[in-house]
């Protein structure tokens, strides 16, 4: 089932047998903030967290030029990877479950929320982050939660201006092998 999310755009719940196009979609995330680095662990990382639990949801274009109309196994010139027989999705966003730290209630927490570059800037990832908190509110939680990278400045502005503040720092020092 979908819905709208905003015009010219439908939102649909994915299941877990999307599990390789998620993983395509975490891939170009990394890659599009780390592009000299390869991510194989990224498979690991879906294969431990990703199931029924865990929602997903694919955003794609709707009308003429998106998935209402678009015949079986053609692709737009936009999508982010080669999908034959598939409407290709523009965006997702992956969310699972966290403990708070302090309180010790569970909450929701975005895994991902990634929208291909030729749709940024058009209000979905604003659009996704709204739908995402109505979601955790009707499920019963009092907070969400996220990581993201201190070089993304535009999720940084984003999660910003939707009143996001930070919790708490990950800190991390890199170690050398050698003694």
């Amino acid at each position: 089932m979908s819905e709208q999310l905003l015009p010219g755009y439908i939102i649909r719940r994915g299941s877990t047998s999307d599990r390789a196009l998620l993983l395509k979609f975490m891939q170009r995330t990394y890659q599009d903030l780390f592009p000299n680095e390869d991510f194989f662990h990224l498979e690991q990382t879906v294969k431990q967290y990703f199931s029924s639990d865990t929602p997903l949801w694919w955003v794609e274009e709707e009308g003429e030029q998106g998935a209402g109309s678009r015949k079986q196994g053609q692709i737009p010139l936009h999508a982010p990877f080669p999908m034959p027989n598939a409407h290709p999705p523009i965006a997702c966003l992956w969310v699972g479950n966290a403990i708070d730290q302090v309180h010790g209630n569970r909450h929701a927490h975005i895994f991902i929320l990634y929208v291909v570059p030729e749709h940024r800037r058009l209000g979905i990832g604003r659009a996704l982050m709204r739908y995402v908190e109505n979601w955790a509110i009707q499920r019963g939680d009092r907070q969400i939660g996220l990581q993201v990278f201190q070089s993304n400045k535009p999720a940084l502005n984003l999660y910003n201006q939707l009143g996001y503040q930070t919790q708490s720092l990950w800190m991390v020092k890199f170690l050398s092998a050698e003694k």
